[in-house]
């Protein structure tokens, strides 16, 4: 819950870097969102003879983490030394998907990269070498 909130807080933060479990914890709990909120429609919707289009509170919520949604995906990417706009290649019918899937479960980048620092803090960092005289 901590990394969607995390998320939410960089509502529209596209420089920097992300690490995997920000990532896939705010992709995790969008689906289980989506999924609660398809229940409660289908539960309202069951049981008035309303007939109201209640698909809309879906299509809110979708519009709402749209802009965080790309932001963290952004910067996955910048994680893994890829610029932002590889986030496109998702366009192309299945084999961009399954390359963007790659690109976002790789790793990250040990180290400092020209996105920023590594977000993962000292675990993940290389030593600097020192200069020796």
């Amino acid at each position: 819950m901590n990394y969607y909130l995390e998320v939410l807080k960089k509502y529209a933060v596209f420089t920097g870097r992300a690490t995997r479990a920000e990532y896939w914890y705010f992709f995790l709990f969008n689906i289980l969102a989506s999924i609660a909120i398809g229940i409660v429609v289908a539960v309202i919707k069951s049981a008035s003879n309303d007939v109201l289009n209640l698909s809309l509170l879906g299509n809110l919520y979708s519009l709402a983490v749209l802009c965080p949604g790309l932001a963290v995906g952004i910067r996955r990417l910048h994680d893994t030394n890829r610029s932002g706009w590889w986030i496109l290649i998702g366009l192309i019918p299945l084999i961009g998907t399954i390359i963007l899937i790659v690109f976002l479960a790789t790793d990250s980048q040990p180290g400092s990269n020209q996105y920023g620092p590594n977000p993962k803090g000292a675990k993940g960092a290389t030593p600097t070498p020192t200069a020796a005289n």
